[in-house]
């Protein structure tokens, strides 16, 4: 595989072909977001991608899955992707699922029609940022949307068919916002209904904006305690009856899945059992993006 740079995917896609379809992100100006900084954005062109195809179609047979990488693959005009798919489809015929990270500018510049057809020709599930539902926080890290412009996106993915999986970000608004993030993120969630909730906590990168805030002192980090409690926060406000919920990244304190809401007492009591002191935290040290 011809790959370039940092190559990022989610965890559930360990044992996907992962193919470099576009290099770095087409947005790269959230502050906490160091995976792309120094790396302009480009779409790789047809030949690179399809020598990839030939590549997974030679070496690749036991894997079902594709993932596209890089940072935002949906933003790749539909016409180059349709082209992309279609050719998965006849070089890796055992390939059952195409997924993808996709912000909520890239998807909203999709029609309804053009993402019908992408999951025609297998697109499965689209990865999405939400980060935070608090629109001050959104605008503080810099993400480029707003908490209305998300829930639109959601809705544009879920009527075209396609699972959704949304990840968001436990101390992303420092210790002033902790409540207002965690209340307003559980809300915006409530209103996406995604098919699944991916809780990360944030990890300062020291290439990245925020890790100056940091020593500037115009961000406070949340302590352990805090974040637990920013989780049992965020995990009242969701009122969803059934999504998948997981926050067992290899980021979190407190590793936690589940489903909402049939197993949402027995996370609270999880929760609570972390902030009691009944349950150990990670360590510091085996903290990992």
């Amino acid at each position: 595989m011809n790959y370039e740079g940092n190559i990022i995917r989610p965890p559930s896609e360990a044992h996907s072909i992962i193919l470099q379809v576009s290099v770095g992100c087409s947005h790269n100006k959230c502050t906490f977001c160091g995976a792309y900084k120094g790396v302009r954005f480009r779409i790789k062109d047809a030949a690179s991608i399809n020598d990839d195809i030939a590549f997974a179609a030679r070496y690749c047979q036991n894997q079902k899955r594709v993932f596209l990488a890089d940072g935002d693959a949906l933003i790749i005009p539909t016409g180059r992707l349709v082209d992309i798919f279609s050719s998965i489809r006849q070089n890796l015929p055992w390939v059952n699922r195409i997924n993808l990270y996709g912000n909520t500018k890239s998807i909203l510049r999709k029609t309804l029609g053009e993402l019908k057809r992408l999951k025609e020709l297998g697109l499965d599930r689209v990865y999405m940022g939400l980060e935070s539902g608090h629109d001050q926080t959104l605008n503080n890290i810099s993400k480029g949307v707003n908490a209305e412009q998300m829930i639109q996106a959601a809705e544009t993915v879920r009527a075209a068919g396609i699972f959704l999986s949304v990840t968001v970000l436990l101390g992303i608004a420092g210790r002033a916002q902790s409540s207002l993030h965690a209340r307003e993120t559980g809300r915006v969630l409530t209103k996406m209904k995604p098919n699944q909730i991916a809780v990360l906590t944030l990890m300062v990168l020291e290439n990245t904006p925020l890790y100056n805030d940091i020593r500037a002192g115009s961000f406070q980090l949340p302590d352990q305690s805090m974040l637990l409690e920013e989780l049992k926060m965020l995990v009242e406000s969701i009122y969803l009856e059934r999504v998948q919920f997981q926050a067992n990244h290899a980021s979190n304190y407190l590793p936690i899945s589940g489903r909402l809401a049939q197993d949402k007492k027995r996370i609270l009591e999880i929760i609570e059992d972390g902030l009691e002191g009944r349950l150990h935290l990670k360590a510091e040290h085996r903290r990992a993006l």
